[in-house]
């Protein structure tokens, strides 16, 4: 389960604070559940995958992970770019308490990621593309009980979506998944619940297709 209470968030630039991306968000996400984030471009659908990963931390308000929360698959940061993925890849493993198996979870990651001599080449050498399905590849590894997912699944060339989608399918078979994406389709696949992010405000629904409508109706009104 996860639960915000009264979270909100803002950044700050070179003028000062900016506008509130997120503004008195109150919702519990169940445990093993498929929800889907929508919206409007800006709306604060990747700024709310970052707070409940941990990857970034409300302006005000709490973030409480009851349960095993992976990284946001898509995002763009998380790994040091100066080492190699090989390395990345045993520091991860390390970190989390994985290394029994270290050389066959090495294997797994370099083989599903597909990238070849690159594998042992500096993150920083990786495009946004390779970068995503090293960390994707990587997330498998761990049984987390929620994976958060941002845009994955357009990563790749058709056959690497192939994998990626039946990866996705394994997934929600056993565990909780928090989505954005701006294909309907795969929300509809992977997604059985709803979250509309609207004005700074989170709206739960339990059925994906009611959080999908009242976003349609909201960018034709």
């Amino acid at each position: 389960m996860i639960v915000l209470e009264n979270v909100a968030k803002r950044y700050r630039s070179e003028t000062g604070a900016s506008k509130w991306v997120l503004e008195d968000v109150t919702i519990t996400i169940p445990r093993r559940c498929s929800v889907g984030l929508v919206g409007r471009n800006g709306a604060g659908k990747s700024t709310l995958l970052r707070l409940i990963g941990g990857i970034d931390q409300p302006t005000r308000g709490s973030v409480e992970r009851r349960c095993r929360v992976s990284w946001p698959l898509g995002f763009g940061g998380g790994l040091q770019g100066s080492l190699t993925g090989r390395q990345n890849v045993k520091f991860v493993c390390r970190l989390h308490g994985y290394e029994e198996h270290l050389a066959d979870q090495m294997a797994f990651v370099q083989d599903f990621s597909e990238l070849g001599d690159a594998f042992d080449e500096p993150i920083k050498t990786y495009s946004s593309g390779m970068s995503a399905r090293l960390k994707f590849a990587l997330s498998l590894v761990f049984d987390f009980e929620v994976y958060l997912v941002d845009e994955l699944t357009a990563v790749g060339d058709a056959a690497f979506k192939k994998k990626s989608r039946a990866a996705f399918q394994e997934l929600a078979d056993h565990a909780g998944l928090i989505m954005v994406s701006h294909d309907e389709r795969s929300l509809k696949e992977f997604c059985s619940a709803g979250i509309w992010l609207h004005e700074g405000r989170a709206h739960w629904f339990e059925n994906i297709d009611e959080a999908l409508g009242r976003y349609k109706e909201s960018i034709s009104a």
